[in-house]
């Protein structure tokens, strides 16, 4: 049953994302800006200055940047959209629990993004005209995509649960997001022991580093499954709060 009612969720809102514009502007948008820089990083004036692993380690860390604005804008209007129009409602008093609800909605989210990501893969293979790189580093690259993309589409969900305006759902999950990149560079000016604490949070730079660079490390893999569980857990609790409001 729950399995059921996940899955009708899913339906629903990926095919939302089918039809309307947003989910076509912002795949064009991540498509084309990562487009850009690609082409600005490995086949303009430095392109026999860098070795091909390098191009795909600068291209993977652009495109981590798209994801990560890919994720808050696919993700703020999964409740709060629904809450402001009145639909949420009708959810509320169906016999589907709010873990359920909320999980259908990320997993759609994080297949249609997934499906923008994969929509990127010619740019790192146009490197193999010219080059050679490591199909794994490919792989473990892109699967750092999916794990950080599912780790920010988590964060904005918490927000857009918190609030029935999509402006303010995008504020909060941005200054969480920013908050949780920034921690890297904070890391490295306060140094130890804080130091050590504030690289183990951070979204990026720590736990993004060995996918950029094609090695795959567990402690990633956990931290960035652990990240999406803590907010999705958070979004859960927020929306069995607002239940009883």
């Amino acid at each position: 049953m729950a399995l059921d009612a996940t899955g009708i969720i899913f339906r629903r809102e990926f095919n939302a994302y089918v039809r309307s514009p947003m989910g076509y502007i912002v795949a064009a948008v991540v498509l084309l800006i990562d487009g850009i820089l690609f082409y600005a990083y490995a086949l303009n004036s430095r392109e026999g200055e860098l070795l091909s692993g390098q191009v795909l380690e600068g291209f993977l860390y652009f495109a981590s940047g798209m994801t990560a604005i890919a994720a808050v804008a696919l993700s703020i209007r999964l409740v709060a959209e629904e809450r402001q129009t009145g639909t949420l409602l009708l959810l509320d008093t169906s016999p589907v629990r709010d873990w359920e609800i909320l999980l259908g909605k990320f997993l759609s989210a994080l297949a249609f993004l997934s499906l923008i990501t994969v929509a990127t893969l010619y740019m790192p293979l146009l490197i193999l005209v010219n080059g050679k790189i490591a199909v794994g580093h490919i792989l473990i690259g892109y699967l750092g995509l999916t794990l950080l993309g599912a780790a920010v589409l988590a964060i904005g969900l918490f927000a857009s649960a918190l609030t029935r305006h999509q402006l303010v759902a995008a504020a909060v999950a941005a200054v969480i997001t920013g908050a949780l990149f920034l921690f890297m560079p904070l890391a490295e000016i306060v140094g130890p022991p804080f130091g050590r604490f504030f690289a183990a949070l951070t979204i990026h730079g720590r736990h993004w580093a060995g996918f950029q660079s094609g090695i795959l490390h567990l402690r990633d893999v956990v931290y960035y499954l652990a990240m999406s569980y803590f907010f999705l857990f958070a979004a859960i609790k927020v929306m069995e709060a607002k239940r009883w409001e």
